[in-house]
């Protein structure tokens, strides 16, 4: 066994958490029992997924995307689903942990850095967004590719269905990439050089915008650009302190 706050420590230095201005807290977010044998690790906070955590007889839970402040307000309110859930935790004594944009940005295990791998981008730099910072990649591929071959081995790598605006060159090359709600970030892939932008979602008016600039865009699924940082955390959290530590995969098409 190891103690919650060893665990809850190593995470938030080695993800820098509290360097990050975020909409939830990153770190331990419900407090559950001291000593750790178990950990399950997901993308988001949900009712099936605590339940799955708890048969696994999970200690501790750590999730991307745990309880947020536009959920519970300002200042907050425990009301409705956000109540049942976390009362489920508190009646098993179990640990929530949540970490959001730290998870995004690291550049060793994170969300973007680990899809830019994943997809076999060459030349990986920083893209520096507007709204988030420096949390996202651009990278070129080995050679040009049609965009639609390109889609075709994204949905591969990433188990998902993407919606794509094919608005920009037939072939492409230089890849931005920011997991998540980001469409609004395509810009600064766009001023960096990228023919084509990966995302996790869109809205209504960036469909005009990324025609209007002629650039290609693929939204590959909020969950599914957004499972490989936790899967690496529950990892390296595994290889520090040798304990048993499970993803459990509760899949999301948007």
């Amino acid at each position: 066994m190891v103690k919650r706050n060893e665990i809850v420590e190593f995470c938030n230095e080695y993800l820098k958490a509290d360097t990050f201005k975020d909409y939830c807290h990153n770190g331990l977010q419900i407090e559950g029992r001291e000593n750790i044998s178990k950990i399950i690790t997901g993308v988001s906070l949900s009712k099936q997924f605590i339940n799955k955590a708890i048969d696994e007889n999970a200690d501790m839970i750590i999730v991307h995307h745990g309880l947020f402040k536009n959920q519970l307000g300002d200042p907050p309110r425990i009301i409705g689903i956000f109540k049942d859930r976390i009362k489920i935790l508190l009646e098993h004594d179990i640990n929530l942990c949540g970490y959001h944009l730290p998870l995004d940005a690291n550049p060793e295990i994170g969300n973007n850095i680990s899809l830019a791998r994943l997809l076999e981008l060459h030349n990986i730099e920083r893209l520096n967004s507007p709204f988030y910072g420096e949390i996202g990649y651009i990278g070129d591929l080995k050679k040009e590719m049609k965009f639609t071959e390109f889609v075709a081995f994204v949905d591969k790598m990433l188990n998902t269905n993407s919606y794509i605006l094919a608005t920009g060159h037939e072939f492409v090359k230089t890849i931005g990439i920011i997991s998540g709600g980001s469409s609004i970030e395509y810009s600064s892939a766009f001023e960096k050089g990228a023919d084509t932008f990966i995302s996790g979602d869109i809205k209504e008016n960036i469909v005009r915008e990324i025609e209007e600039i002629g650039m290609n865009f693929i939204n590959a699924g909020h969950y599914n650009t957004e499972k490989l940082g936790i899967q690496n955390l529950g990892k390296l959290i595994s290889e520090t302190f040798s304990l048993n530590v499970k993803f459990i995969d509760v899949p999301c098409s948007v």
